[in-house]
């Protein structure tokens, strides 16, 4: 069966198918249970000025009697402009079915290692250059890990934040039938149709129960937005928190990133029989924009704008999930690249609740529910 490729702009084309850094990170200083909710505390989050190895060694147990020693990232600054992925993306998407298909995230890597990490300094030309001597076989992305000392550093760092984005899937066609497409699986927060505004607000100071720094991406919107699940994944955390009231945490089945939605509708916030450990696809509905929170008390709308806060935390080790070593990353350049793909959603007038129009099968959650049925069943 033939499969098709999806560009920026929605048109369809049928196919056949450690040195030491000196920057700022932002880490968690507390969880908050409330209620018996434990969950990331994605606002209560403090600035901390230090200079870090982009990877460090942390001793395992029984590291001193094996010898063995744990290297993973600690700290990322996600500076990615929107642009250099639309133009890295395109490369992907166009040489697919090529002898050389280009790797939007190795291409990235290597941007990232060339301007270390800093995108003010981005030039289309020079991912051109580049990209074409790729496509050339004049150059190979083994030579650029071997010549360029931080590649494969961006290589993971950004592959945390974008290897689950691009990829096959199936969308149901206007006649009901299922169709194989290969290109960008991830969508923006917010359905397709309904009104936002934002800004870049990452770090921006937080006061509610002390002084912190935002660790999100505020999106301004109407009461009763569609809210959408940017990848699909695993549902690990639903319920109230002090600071995000009504939230949504969503694990990526590779584990390497946590999407946190907060904020959500008051009295309604989730999709009709959400529950943890339901598996979503990305572009589906999963709860309402609100503005609950800043409560120890369930259930109140004490934030005073309507929005929605999406949260992006980074893991590669298990001693990032919760605790002093969280990374969370800026999500307002991801959230503008991920504009050109809203998912479309239906309202049901009987039950006054949102699903998503077109049927979407991610292979990755099939495979995901295939592995976890066979664990059950042994």
């Amino acid at each position: 069966m033939g499969k098709q490729k999806i560009s920026p702009e929605g048109f369809v084309i049928t196919t056949t198918v450690a040195a030491c850094i000196l920057g700022t990170a932002y880490w968690s200083e507390q969880t908050v249970n409330v209620g018996g909710n434990t969950g990331h505390a994605a606002e209560s989050l403090v600035q901390d000025t230090f200079t870090a190895y982009l990877l460090e060694e942390e001793p395992e147990e029984n590291a001193e009697e094996n010898g063995d020693e744990k290297d993973y990232i600690k700290w990322v600054e996600f500076h990615v402009t929107s642009e250099a992925m639309k133009q890295a993306y395109q490369y992907d998407l166009d040489t697919y079915d090529g002898d050389v298909h280009l790797n939007w995230v190795d291409l990235l890597a290597y941007l990232g290692a060339k301007y270390g990490g800093d995108f003010s300094r981005y030039r289309s030309s020079d991912l051109a250059e580049t990209a074409e001597k790729l496509q050339m076989g004049e150059l190979s992305v083994k030579e650029l890990e071997d010549t360029m000392e931080y590649f494969a550093y961006y290589r993971e760092a950004y592959g945390a934040v974008l290897d689950g984005m691009v990829g096959e899937y199936r969308l149901e066609q206007s006649d009901g039938s299922m169709k194989s497409f290969y290109g960008l699986k991830a969508f923006n927060p917010i359905a397709k149709g309904f009104p936002y505004s934002d800004y870049d607000d990452f770090g921006v100071s937080r006061s509610y129960g002390y002084r912190r720094n935002h660790l999100g991406h505020d999106m301004m919107g109407q009461v009763g937005t569609p809210v959408i699940a940017v990848e699909s994944g695993v549902i690990s955390a639903l319920g109230w928190n002090q600071y995000g009231g009504w939230r949504i945490g969503i694990d990526s089945f590779d584990k390497k990133r946590y999407y946190y939605y907060a904020h959500l509708r008051q009295n309604r916030p989730y999709a009709e029989g959400l529950k943890e450990g339901d598996v979503v696809q990305a572009g589906d509905v999963i709860g309402y924009l609100g503005r609950t929170g800043y409560s120890s008390e369930e259930n109140v709308n004490n934030i005073d704008e309507y929005h929605l806060h999406f949260g992006l935390q980074l893991i590669f080790d298990e001693s990032q999930r919760e605790g002093n070593h969280e990374i969370w990353v800026s999500g307002y350049e991801l959230v503008r690249f991920l504009s050109m793909n809203r998912s479309e959603a239906v309202r049901n007038d009987a039950t006054k609740e949102w699903t998503r129009k077109y049927a979407f099968v991610d292979p990755a959650a099939e495979a995901y529910l295939k592995e976890n049925q066979k664990t059950h069943s042994e």
